[in-house]
């Protein structure tokens, strides 16, 4: 995994607020880094983390913690947004998301992260008023809320940025104090 280089800086001065968030997956897991300065939000830095599907389960996990523990280490998010599991209608497929997600707390656990967790209804909700908006829409109101030229790809980056936009959203609602 390729993490970008970024040069961006904010004066010591002012209080900034960086989320990570996350899609989990066991083949691909979105991420993104959120910045929240004054209420204005901008992003740092976004991506996934692909894993071979030739490689054994305990392998692939490994590798996500990995690349996930070089992000946190890079970045430094404050907070985190993990997406919470929905119900599949494949077994075998939620059990795998469960087991990457798991793997996924306890590497923010271990970085001393703040953790929040969101449904995708909630996510849905926090970006467009409705909780059964389709998928393109969301990737549209993250386009345009950060002002992007493009809709980030693949659609799990996309959902990751989402995630983290409605931890930031879902703050303000609830009056979080930040520990920045």
């Amino acid at each position: 995994m390729k993490i970008p280089n970024t040069k961006y800086q904010i004066p010591d001065t002012v209080k900034t607020l960086r989320v990570l968030g996350i899609d989990p997956g066991t083949a691909i897991v979105g991420w993104a880094i959120l910045d929240e300065t004054k209420g204005c939000v901008t992003s740092v830095a976004y991506g996934h983390i692909t894993t071979s599907p030739k490689n054994s389960t305990a392998e692939r996990l490994f590798e996500v913690v990995k690349d996930l523990e070089q992000i946190i280490e890079k970045y430094k998010p404050d907070e985190a947004a993990v997406e919470d599991l929905f119900f599949f209608k494949n077994v075998k497929t939620v059990m795998k998301v469960s087991q990457a997600r798991g793997s996924i707390l306890l590497t923010l656990e271990r970085f001393c992260v703040s953790i929040f967790e969101y449904t995708p209804l909630q996510v849905k909700q926090a970006l467009t008023g409705y909780g059964r908006a389709e998928k393109k829409q969301i990737q549209l109101m993250v386009k345009n809320i950060l002002k992007l030229k493009e809709i980030p790809k693949p659609d799990d980056t996309a959902d990751a940025i989402a995630i983290a936009l409605c931890h930031l959203n879902s703050r303000k609602m609830r009056g979080i104090k930040s520990k920045v």
